[in-house]
């Protein structure tokens, strides 16, 4: 545990006698406490609780890989939340680049929830389960109309309303659009986070709640775009490069693969 001094002013205290840098001698000790009595300066303690074992780890993965991929990001393309919705949904189960190549296209001819209730069968015919795909946005789309004004919320609870979003779609949405610590547990930050020992869970909810605990509020939307990265340039499904992998001393799986 660490302590650290807190020096808080009441309204009766006289910054102006604090001015000027004090001799060494009259920084310490008991000195030091009588002045600040005198000044009407209450000292508290304040302690800090070191990171856990789990934290620690955290960070350093958080430091090599910000090193290793200075340019990850979330591979889908957008400007609003509300683009960042519809590709969402047309990216379950679909290539990132195949979704960025239809919603190029999109994102030209539907610009309000209002058009998007409008979408067309035919204008993503390109991506899997497009008809399913269609129902859910003009679905979302016209509660976007009905109960938001046509705005894409800001609150999970509300997002967990619209028809083709989980927590996953949520949060990415919350973290990318709107700035908010969140973590979206895709299959990447899924297969990883087991891989590191962040994670026993295999339900994307429990391993939300575990990375949530440990990964720095600050920086959680950062590691899931570290984690994406990482997973498709090294840590892949089927033959991850572990023996080139800069996590290899952090990473416990017993799989790895050899030289």
């Amino acid at each position: 545990m660490v302590v650290e001094p807190l020096l808080i002013l009441t309204r009766h205290s006289h910054p102006r006698h604090l001015t000027g840098r004090p001799r060494q001698s009259q920084t310490t000790g008991r000195r030091v406490f009588d002045s600040l009595h005198q000044l009407r300066i209450i000292p508290l303690i304040v302690t800090r609780t070191p990171p856990s074992p789990a934290q620690a780890r955290v960070r350093q993965i958080l430091a090599i890989l910000n090193t290793t991929h200075p340019d990850a990001k979330l591979a889908l393309k957008f400007s609003t939340p509300l683009e960042l919705l519809v590709a969402l949904i047309l990216a379950a189960k679909a290539r990132d680049d195949l979704v960025n190549t239809v919603t190029d296209q999109l994102f030209k001819k539907y610009h309000t929830a209002a058009d998007w209730t409008q979408l067309q069968e035919q204008d993503i015919r390109q991506i899997n389960f497009y008809r399913n795909k269609t129902r859910a946005i003009r679905q979302a789309a016209a509660l976007l109309v009905a109960q938001f004004g046509g705005q894409v919320p800001d609150r999970l609870a509300d997002l967990l309303t619209l028809p083709g979003v989980g927590r996953k779609t949520a949060n990415i949405i919350l973290g990318n659009a709107f700035g908010q610590p969140a973590i979206g547990v895709d299959t990447h930050v899924l297969r990883l986070a087991q891989r590191l020992g962040l994670t026993t869970q295999t339900n994307p909810d429990k391993v939300e709640a575990d990375l949530t605990s440990i990964v720095p509020a600050q920086d959680a939307v950062r590691f899931c775009h570290l984690l994406q990265f990482h997973g498709r340039r090294v840590c892949t499904a089927k033959q991850p490069a572990c023996p080139t992998c800069p996590l290899r001393k952090l990473c416990p799986w017993p799989a790895k693969t050899a030289p």
